[in-house]
């Protein structure tokens, strides 16, 4: 099944997942989408309007970054793994492989 985060909402989550897991997904691939469509030229406009701290942008679309299976797992909430790479405090590896490695 596909996994669509970033409807006009503040999010939700599929079944058992963790609720702010899934808000934080949803939001993060909605302001993605926004920055891609041109309706804010930065992340710094987009923190303006949304009234949140640019830094709070940079840490949530970093979670777009995660590999399509570890974002259904998180939002599933069946994997434990999954969410833990999104506390870490290093930066979300880049290729997939290394993140499903990090999420041990």
């Amino acid at each position: 099944a596909g996994v669509r985060a970033g409807g006009g909402g503040g999010g939700g989550r599929a079944s058992g997942g963790e609720p702010g897991r899934g808000r934080a997904l949803a939001r993060a691939f909605r302001w993605r989408r926004m920055l891609e469509e041109g309706r804010y030229a930065s992340v710094r406009e987009l923190a303006k309007a949304e009234g949140v701290n640019r830094a709070y942008i940079g840490r949530l679309l970093n979670l777009t970054l995660l590999a399509p299976d570890m974002v259904e797992a998180i939002l599933d909430g069946g994997q434990t793994g999954a969410a833990n790479i999104t506390r870490r405090s290093a930066p979300i590896p880049d290729a997939w492989t290394e993140q499903r490695l990090a999420s041990g």
